[in-house]
């Protein structure tokens, strides 16, 4: 079943004693365990932070994300020609108080603009048509991509078939 050479090589490193590590590097890694077990829970990964916190933070970068958002005008395919006067009231609002959002907004404001005007020119059955050509391309790439793995990384056995 398996390779005589992965067998012998298995029970070689089986037969070689276990070695301690260094006591200096025993050590740092103790220190570096406690340091880190430490830290107060704002500092670690966001995964380990308590869920309220996880929520609230979810929470604000929502309200945050939506207040930026009302400051413009409503995401609408006809909204581009009708509250351009009104979008410019929100950049220059946000500019105020948030000096660095101003560029923000203008690019959010061109690709607006941008998105409506190729909504008015190209038919609606085309943007369909190139959506669905790319999910059929991503969804190919990804079947080649699963392909090539198989043939390249996964090992074969003596008969050449695929491990199941």
């Amino acid at each position: 079943m398996s390779d005589p050479l992965e067998l012998e090589v298995s029970r070689a490193l089986r037969q070689v004693p276990l070695r301690r590590a260094p006591p200096s590097l025993e050590s740092r890694v103790l220190a570096e365990i406690g340091r880190r077990a430490a830290l107060p829970w704002w500092r670690r990964s966001f995964a380990r932070w308590p869920g309220p916190a996880r929520v609230g933070f979810a929470m604000t970068c929502a309200a945050l994300i939506a207040a930026l958002l009302a400051m413009t005008r409503p995401w609408a395919p006809g909204a581009a020609l009708a509250g351009a006067a009104l979008a410019g009231a929100g950049a220059r609002a946000a500019g105020s108080w948030l000096p660095w959002a101003r560029s923000a907004l203008t690019l959010i404001d061109v690709a607006r603009e941008l998105e409506a005007a190729l909504v008015r020119v190209i038919p609606l059955d085309w943007l369909y048509g190139a959506m669905a050509a790319g999910a059929l391309l991503y969804s190919a790439l990804f079947g080649l991509g699963a392909v090539a793995y198989r043939t390249l990384y996964l090992n074969t056995s003596s008969a050449g078939d695929f491990p199941s």
